[in-house]
């Protein structure tokens, strides 16, 4: 038994893992900067004490976890070089951590949280299984025969991981910053799919994931007919969404899943794909895709009046092409509004046509300035850049949210993967005082 000590563990995989190590009777500690992120809250919950940055919290008996954030620049990495420890950065630390049980990495451009999060409340009934979810969230059982983690392609951190499974949900271009074109993003999953130990599960209907090529066998899930895993007759109504799945031409099972829209059928058939090749009982995964929550900030839903108000993190426009998408089809009576708050200059600029035509499919549109990372120089961009691309567009503020009072049958979804809860919060204030 050791001590580990997390230097940055306010971070979300750093939380999620803190919380892992904890739950299996290991002494966990951490420290980060002083600004309250929502990752600390289950971590104060389970007792995890998170200090200030001082070169005092380390000491040598402790296994260091840090976050790659983090460089010789911070006090704790400075003492731990002067101890001459050894510091295991979370990736490497994650890589070497899996191999302990059966593991599943669940990766794509799109949806990793969400299928992580479905995964594991699906397998976590039937099997004992740990789980690290992307948005912060970590499970651990002591005796874990499963792991089921979130892997990010973002700078390819996930070559650092060799699982037994892999789930790819998608190939899209995302993060500009740092993959040049699709192509480059393609290179990375091919790499990923060479460390897979047992077998990939795809999604066929992404013509990326088609080309993939592996050393272990690969299990193709989609809405069209030449994939292993199949479903047909979608519907919807106020219970969710419903489809029969067919595994080569052959009736498979039929299933229901409180979500909407064409993605969570895909991650349904994810998880429905990797629990028949591990043998894990057909009823169980129809019982537990019934009752699945969903995670933080992916389609979570508050009822003010007759304003159904929607946090979600969609920051692409894929994503936010599917979570208006999901609104249109759960609340079909009513407007779609979306307020939506760019994530990063370099992703609004590579994207600016295609945020304009997605975000098109609401019924209107209000801007919030662009959330810029601490990496990057504007440029000449502004957000009425995006504006011109939106016919009927707004530009909101959060000290005049009071203008979406106007919409009172609606459903208004904030989006992004800033800030953008704090115009949520805003709002919800000023309806609070017209109480």
């Amino acid at each position: 038994m050791t001590a580990y000590h997390f230097i940055g563990i306010k971070g979300s995989g750093m939380s999620a893992l803190a919380q892992i190590l904890s739950d299996m009777k290991h002494h966990v500690q951490g420290s980060d900067v002083n600004k309250i992120f929502f990752t600390q809250k289950p971590l104060e919950s389970k007792g995890i004490p998170i200090y200030p940055f001082e070169k005092g919290n380390i000491h040598e008996e402790q296994t260091i976890i840090a976050s790659p954030a983090y460089n010789e620049e911070n006090a704790e990495i400075q003492a731990a070089k002067e101890k001459n420890m050894k510091i295991h950065y979370y990736p490497h630390f994650l890589g070497e951590f899996i191999q302990n049980f059966i593991s599943v990495a669940v990766t794509g451009s799109h949806g990793k949280t969400s299928t992580t999060g479905l995964l594991s409340h699906v397998l976590g009934e039937a099997r004992a299984t740990s789980y690290l979810i992307g948005d912060g969230t970590g499970k651990g059982e002591e005796d874990s025969e499963y792991f089921v983690f979130e892997a990010c392609e973002y700078r390819r951190h996930f070559l650092h991981y060799h699982p037994d499974y892999a789930i790819m949900t998608n190939i899209d271009f995302d993060h500009p910053d740092y993959f040049k074109n699709v192509e480059d993003v393609f290179d990375a999953f091919q790499s990923m799919a060479m460390q897979v130990k047992k077998a990939l599960i795809a999604c066929g209907d992404d013509i990326y994931l088609q080309r993939l090529n592996a050393q272990v066998p690969v299990l193709y899930y989609g809405l069209n007919e030449h994939n292993d895993f199949y479903a047909k007759d979608i519907q919807s109504d106020a219970e969710g969404t419903h489809f029969d799945v067919y595994v080569r031409s052959s009736f498979y099972g039929s299933f229901s899943i409180p979500g909407y829209g064409t993605h969570n059928v895909l991650n349904a058939l994810a998880v429905i794909t990797l629990c028949d090749y591990e043998n894990i009982e057909l009823s169980t995964v129809q019982k537990q895709l019934k009752t699945f929550q969903g995670v933080k900030r992916r389609f979570s839903e508050k009822e003010l009046g007759n304003q159904i108000l929607i946090d979600d993190y969609a920051h692409h426009p894929t994503e936010i092409s599917a979570t208006i998408e999901a609104a249109h089809k759960k609340y079909p009576e009513k407007e779609v509004v979306a307020v939506f708050q760019p994530h990063t200059y370099s992703r609004t600029q590579a994207f600016l046509d295609e945020f304009g035509s997605s975000l098109g499919a609401a019924d209107h549109v209000y801007l919030c300035d662009i959330f810029s990372s601490a990496r990057e120089n504007n440029g000449e961009l502004t957000i009425h850049d995006l504006q011109e691309k939106i016919s009927g567009c707004d530009i909101i503020h959060e000290d005049k949210t009071d203008v979406l009072q106007a919409h009172e049958n609606s459903v208004i979804i904030f989006m992004g993967a800033g800030d953008v809860q704090k115009f949520q919060k805003s709002y919800e204030q000023t309806l609070e005082k017209m109480r």
